[in-house]
């Protein structure tokens, strides 16, 4: 399976914020679109960084209430581990897990077409499995 085939099921909509935001219009972007974190991008095309929930807690327990009005370049990753439609979703989970990374953002072309969370590789694994376990009590039955 690669990473196109999980686009084409969850789709290629990518939460950004522009490099200028503040955490608290992170903290808004994040809770209006649902998700654990955000690419920073000033046009939606390329990638200035990545800020999930967890960099958030982990910068507010460090600096306080006063980090809010901080912009967001202050708590964002960067440079950006990505990856490729068609890379390997097996190896990305292996890159996942390695380096305890929750999204990446997939890149196309040099531009920005979509982003993988851990849960999309676990769902795509569990999906796997049950097309195997379906095909194996198909064969013995058949």
């Amino acid at each position: 399976m690669r990473i196109a085939d999980i686009l084409r099921a969850k789709g290629d909509r990518v939460a950004t914020v522009p490099p200028g935001a503040t955490v608290r219009d992170l903290l808004a972007a994040l809770a209006g679109h649902n998700v654990g974190a955000v690419v920073v991008s000033p046009d939606g095309i390329m990638i200035d960084g990545i800020v999930s929930e967890r960099d958030v807690v982990r910068r507010l327990h460090e600096h306080g209430a006063g980090l809010l009005d901080s912009p967001i370049s202050a708590i964002m990753s960067s440079p950006v581990r990505t990856c490729a439609p068609g890379d390997a979703v097996e190896s990305l989970r292996k890159v996942m897990t390695e380096h305890r990374i929750r999204h990446l953002p997939v890149v196309a072309e040099g531009r920005l077409a979509g982003i993988v969370s851990i849960g999309d590789v676990v769902k795509s694994a569990i999906d796997q499995l049950e097309t195997e376990r379906e095909q194996l009590v198909g064969y013995i039955h058949g």
